[in-house]
């Protein structure tokens, strides 16, 4: 079974509760979900947040509407990554993704699963440097095992923090993958930290969303090619 667990969190640190913010009448998370659910490859989504009181109205919503969550640790988010998959699993490929990623492209999660697969890495990724796709399209996809080798391994708050370090920066131990497209898009900003990334999210949701909601990455790049007032809003290339 191939696990994807998104983490999320209420407390932000440049934008608090962005994860709740309204995208075209929804929550950023579930129009995210949404996306999520389109990506064939994908056994079971679970939203991995902590047992903070900030997070329960997170918690809360997601229940609601029908979506699996595991608490855990604020800061030890790999810890969460192993809580979700033992609670979850049995898995034996977990797919890693972020609650601020309100565009993400089912394709892009399918082809990196695939490239995964197919060369039989314990470790594939789409954000490998120099990274081809725009920021808020990542996918990262490892054994369960190896996750969990580097859970047993590391006590570094970094590794603990972010997750799947301790897995890239040991080539001698896990085998790495990484999937590319012919475009260099990686300056190209579509993930959300910032007011001007929600800006630019609901721009597009407003847009694309009630004539197809299961618009793609290409209709994203049409539309901003069509709007000069979003082509570098906050000052970042997006698209």
């Amino acid at each position: 079974m191939i696990l994807a667990v998104l983490q999320a969190r209420m407390s932000s640190t440049r934008l608090p509760g962005k994860v709740l913010a309204p995208v075209a009448g929804a929550p950023m998370i579930l129009r995210q979900i949404e996306r999520l659910r389109r990506a064939g490859s994908l056994d079971r989504i679970v939203v991995a947040t902590s047992v903070e009181s900030g997070d329960d109205v997170l918690a809360r919503t997601l229940a609601a509407a029908g979506v699996p969550v595991h608490r855990g640790d604020l800061t030890d988010v790999l810890g969460r990554f192993i809580g979700a998959l033992d609670a979850f699993g049995p898995a034996d490929t977990l797919v890693r993704l972020t609650a601020d990623c309100p565009l993400a492209d089912p394709t892009v999660i399918d082809t990196t699963v695939a490239r995964f697969r197919e060369t039989g890495a314990d470790y594939a990724s789409n954000v490998a440097e120099p990274r081809t796709f725009p920021k808020g399209l990542d996918v990262e996809v490892m054994r369960a095992d190896a996750l969990r080798q580097a859970a047993a391994a590391t006590t570094d708050p970094y590794d603990r923090e972010h997750v799947t370090p301790f897995l890239y920066r040991h080539p001698e131990r896990f085998r790495l993958a990484g999937y590319a497209q012919d475009a260099h898009e990686g300056e190209v900003r579509w993930t959300v930290d910032r007011p001007d990334d929600l800006d630019f999210v609901r721009a597009v949701y407003d847009a694309l969303y009630a004539e197809d909601p299961d618009f793609t990455s290409d209709a994203v790049r049409a539309f901003v090619h069509g709007r000069p007032d979003l082509a570098m809003l906050g000052g970042d290339r997006r698209v």
